[in-house]
């Protein structure tokens, strides 16, 4: 199998070329197969495709098209609802923005738990640096660290074995992942170490069984002494539900400037809405997930896929001005007189941190405008309860789409 996570592999090309390969096997044996870990490059039973998609250098509606040209909607079943599942989670989390905010605030308390308690601190240095003594384990942290990918089922495992065997908060776990993996995602890494810890679906918990460990691994590993109850972590409870947010239309008369992140790599949807574009900046807000810092794998991957749409799109804007600071933004605005933002729209998580802090801080003058997917728009009403009552639109969104 070609290995994907290379960065002579990080281009729109090579995800396209990737989906390609992989939509043969999208169907019965993708349903078959599709929990079997084999091993860093070895992946042979899953897309690989998801540092691509949660970046929207292919789009979820692109990815869906391929695989339901080539199979029915009941033999790509479990792909299409894998595919979705990214969509579920971040509704869910653009509904409920507080989880975000509540686990940030934990991350920051940890921080300093973790400068002062030697206990902790050990046992946190031991599981990120793969030195636990679980062999399985330990094999996972050091393919999330050489790599930046691990396989679903894997980090299934991996943060049940962090919670219940090591006694880790979940929230350092989330981070750690978030610091490597390249499909690191605020909704769906945190939802989904919530999940295992049964504060998502409340009660409901995920053990790491060692038999299952075997099965899926082939014989790769046959861990012992791992925790035998996986019993529900105490916190806050879920908070009400929030509507999202309406957006503001844009004003194609104005001075406008196209502002771009990290969130959001095809711009079809924007540039059709936007109007004439004066000029362009770029705004990495990634560092800001984590009170530690991002790997190298994940800062050069977002900086190749951001070269890469620049100039993919370079017919749009001739440079792309780069900013670091809501100040920044503001700066760059007035400098270019400036009378309106347009940037994509950016679900919770740092960048939207960001945006909120340039909203409240931008003068009255300057209109900034964000512009959402129709995709997004379409899915993430529908999060309102769990999966399985998300599922069921899954029919009539494919209709909306087309497909």
């Amino acid at each position: 199998m070609k290995d994907w996570f290379t960065h002579n592999a990080w281009s729109r090309a090579s995800a396209l070329e990737r989906l390609a390969e992989f939509v043969p096997k999208a169907g019965a044996d993708y349903a078959r197969l599709r929990n079997y870990d084999l091993g860093a490059s070895h992946h042979l039973y899953v897309s690989a495709l998801s540092p691509f998609i949660r970046h929207r250098v292919i789009t979820e509606t692109e990815v869906l098209s391929a695989i339901l040209a080539k199979h029915s909607p009941q033999v790509s079943e479990k792909f299409v609802q894998e595919v979705l599942w990214r969509a579920y989670w971040k509704g869910w989390l653009e509904m409920r923005p507080s989880v975000w905010t509540t686990y940030q605030a934990d991350l920051a308390r940890l921080k300093n738990d973790v400068q002062t308690q030697s206990g902790l601190r050990q046992g946190w240095e031991q599981a990120c640096l793969g030195q636990t003594g679980i062999d399985c384990f330990d094999a996972w942290a050091h393919e999330l660290v050489t790599t930046g990918y691990l396989h679903n089922h894997a980090r299934m495992w991996f943060a049940s074995i962090w919670i219940y065997t090591l006694n880790l908060p979940w929230q350092l776990g989330g981070d750690f992942f978030l610091r490597h993996l390249l499909d690191g995602d605020p909704a769906s890494n945190t939802l989904g170490w919530r999940w295992v810890g049964g504060l998502q679906t409340v009660g409901k918990t995920y053990l790491a069984r060692p038999d299952n460990i075997e099965k899926f691994t082939k014989g790769r590993f046959s861990p012992s002494h791992l925790a035998t109850i996986a019993p529900p972590l105490s916190g806050p409870p879920t908070p009400e539900r929030q509507p999202i947010a309406p957006l503001a239309p844009v004003d194609t008369t104005l001075r406008t400037g196209l502002l771009l992140h990290d969130e959001e790599m095809h711009l079809g949807h924007l540039l059709t809405q936007s109007g004439t574009l004066d000029c362009a900046a770029y705004w990495s807000c990634r560092q800001d997930q984590t009170p530690w810092d991002m790997s190298d794998n994940v800062m050069r991957f977002i900086a190749s896929l951001h070269r890469e749409r620049t100039h993919r799109y370079s017919d749009h804007f001739d440079t792309v001005q780069t900013v670091e600071t809501a100040q920044d933004v503001i700066e760059w605005a007035n400098q270019n007189g400036l009378e309106q933002i347009v940037l994509p729209y950016a679900a919770v998580g740092p960048t939207r941190t960001a945006i909120e802090v340039l909203k409240h801080r931008a003068p009255s003058d300057l209109k900034i405008c964000e512009i959402r997917t129709p995709y997004d728009d379409m899915t993430w009403p529908h999060a309102t309860h769990g999966f399985f009552r998300f599922k069921e639109k899954i029919p009539s969104f494919l209709t909306k789409l087309g497909i």
